[in-house]
């Protein structure tokens, strides 16, 4: 073994030790290796930065663009409260949607985008169904992993196919992973439904709450919602909202209007006010003066429901030195310039509900306020106030919708025929998204996952220090000596072992990055298609279902249900060894091996 794969190995087993041990940030140790080859001149200045201008850093970057944009035109949302009108009530009905609708979502975007966008729905599952979060998560999460071993969009299948592209391979395309991917999606899933459901945890530890519910409890809505019903000798009919006054009038705010059974939240000021109109109003008004004005209180059972899809309930902060400061709302004409709905003041931990209009403002002040998503993602980016908690699920754009469903599919259509690469695909599809203004491009690069573009890129050229010298050689040779030059299929196995190995230690990201290049040499000894050795690592590093550790998403459920350590090695370890047979009998079935 020469000195540079001497070099290469222990700069590998150096970047494995800090990994686990998880004394440095995982996107600053792959910087750390990148510039330690370069120095070295083991990679020249063009492989040191190649991960940069790499396919799969520019997928992954047009992955994340596509989900922000589905994400701020409500598709996503719209899945989720799809997801919860089609499951039934039992548990296994609840679980079955849960792993299914996760499964669906992750083909087309990231897996932890994918629990990002469905975990406040399957929490409104567990509240309305009265099934412990923890028997709802891990399906969730499992379900992820398990569609993303069905698509090329998963981060280490990307990873995978560019290493095919780089050696003058043809990359996977969007097909390629399905003829085995589907099959383990529905095992897994049958799995979860008849056997690994009885070993789930019976209760949770923590039921998260939405921003709402939280909002609400804390600045004591309960106390201070009314509905009253406008009758025909109301001064406030014919009247549109802005000219009824209503803060100086009754000293409350209309946060919400239900005209003939459908409600309409945070109505605009012009709209006009109708007989027979029921408003929700914000405030503790004058009782011995509703009859005066010609409004008939309404018997409350329950707070009624202040946010929607579009419609959200947030909360700010005044910033110190702010223009705001001494000012009060009335002054400002906050809600007219702002459409927003102020709904109280929180200073010196508690709320002020009451004539709020005319409080002078303060720096340290919260404002709970409500208005659609699109006004106040614009009042969070107002120098004088920071946007503290905002509904992350609500539809910034929703007339945008159809446009981004629209780009959406036609941009997945193209990949799936393989007229063009991928990474071209996605980005045209980005930039269309943000041309269209689905997405605004401010908002493109905050939802970028630079973390992982950069643990990609910076361990890209140790990927490439493998292969060229001469170090993928040699370990393959161990592994053949070791296992008795084994056959294709069962030195495939060892790779699926490896990959799995690396993914709870390293993450699945930097494991194929290791992993790839043995997998082509491999195939290069045996003379085979180095596709079907490639597949093997790609999925062996989807293999994260018997620890927290081996995916960000197992960590993401974790907390709310209450996890331990040994649910998961319940639960997941019979999974991967189930899953990790599929693999082999898919390997030999469509890849020859």
């Amino acid at each position: 073994m020469g000195s540079a794969a001497i070099f290469t190995l222990f700069l590998t087993i150096f970047a494995a030790a800090i990994l686990v041990s998880e004394r440095l940030r995982p996107d600053l140790i792959a910087l750390l290796i990148m510039v330690t080859l370069g120095l070295s001149g083991i990679t020249s200045p063009e492989q040191t930065f190649a991960g940069f201008a790499g396919s799969a850093v520019m997928t992954i970057l047009g992955i994340s663009i596509i989900s922000e944009s589905l994400r701020q035109t409500g598709i996503t949302r719209w899945l989720g409260i799809t997801m919860y009108r089609t499951s039934g009530q039992k548990e296994w009905q609840l679980i079955l949607t849960v792993t299914l609708f996760s499964a669906f979502v992750s083909l087309f975007m990231n897996n932890i985008a994918a629990v990002g966008v469905l975990l406040p729905a399957t929490m409104t599952l567990s509240r309305r169904s009265h099934v412990p979060l923890s028997r709802l998560l891990m399906p969730l999460a499992y379900g992820t992993l398990l569609g993303g071993m069905a698509t090329l969009l998963t981060t280490s299948n990307i990873i995978v196919s560019s290493a095919l592209r780089d050696a003058g391979f043809a990359p996977f395309g969007l097909l390629d992973f399905l003829p085995i991917g589907v099959p383990i999606v529905l095992v897994g899933t049958l799995y979860l439904l008849l056997i690994g459901r009885r070993w789930l945890p019976t209760s949770s530890a923590h039921q998260l709450s939405t921003p709402e519910h939280d909002l609400a409890f804390i600045y004591n809505l309960d106390k201070t919602i009314r509905i009253v019903e406008v009758l025909s000798n109301s001064l406030f009919v014919n009247q549109s909202i802005a000219q009824g006054h209503w803060a100086q009038r009754t000293g409350t705010t209309v946060m919400g209007l239900i005209r003939n059974n459908r409600p309409l939240l945070a109505p605009a000021p012009h709209l006009t006010i109708l007989p027979g109109d029921q408003l929700i109003l914000h405030g503790q008004p004058d009782s011995s003066l509703m009859e005066e004005w010609g409004l008939a209180p309404i018997q409350m059972d329950t707070i009624p429901q202040l946010t929607s899809d579009t419609v959200t309930l947030a909360e700010v902060l005044i910033k110190p030195h702010s223009a705001l400061d001494g000012r009060t709302l009335e002054q400002i004409r906050f809600r007219e310039k702002y459409h927003v709905n102020v709904l109280a003041i929180w200073r010196e931990n508690k709320a002020i509900t009451g004539n709020i209009s005319t409080i002078p403002l303060r720096s340290g002040d919260a404002l709970l306020i409500q208005g659609t998503a699109a006004h106040t993602h614009l009042l969070g980016q107002e120098p004088d106030v920071i946007l503290v908690t905002e509904d992350p699920d609500a539809a910034i754009r929703p007339h945008k919708q159809p446009l981004a469903v629209t780009i959406t599919l036609i941009s997945l259509g193209v990949a799936t025929l393989g007229y063009l690469p991928v990474a071209i695909v996605v980005l045209v599809s980005a930039v269309l998204l943000m041309l269209t203004q689905c997405v605004e491009i401010q908002d493109a690069y905050k939802a970028i996952e630079w973390k992982a573009i950069f643990l990609i890129a910076g361990m890209w050229p140790l990927s490439t220090a493998i292969r060229t010298t001469g170090l993928a050689d040699q370990i393959t040779n161990v592994i053949g000596v070791s296992a008795g030059h084994a056959t294709p299929l069962a030195l495939a196995a060892i790779l699926v072992a490896l990959s799995f190995i690396l993914t709870q230690l390293m993450s699945g990201q930097v494991a194929a990055l290791v992993l790839a290049p043995l997998a082509l040499t491999a195939a290069s000894r045996l003379g085979i298609d180095p596709h079907g050795y490639s597949m093997a690592v790609a999925l062996g590093c989807s293999l994260a279902f018997p620890t927290p550790f081996g995916h960000p998403v197992n960590i993401m459920v974790m907390n709310p249900a209450g996890y331990t350590l040994k649910d998961y090695l319940r639960v997941g370890t019979p999974l991967t060894i189930l899953i990790f047979s599929l693999i082999l009998l898919g390997l030999k079935l469509f890849w020859r091996l």
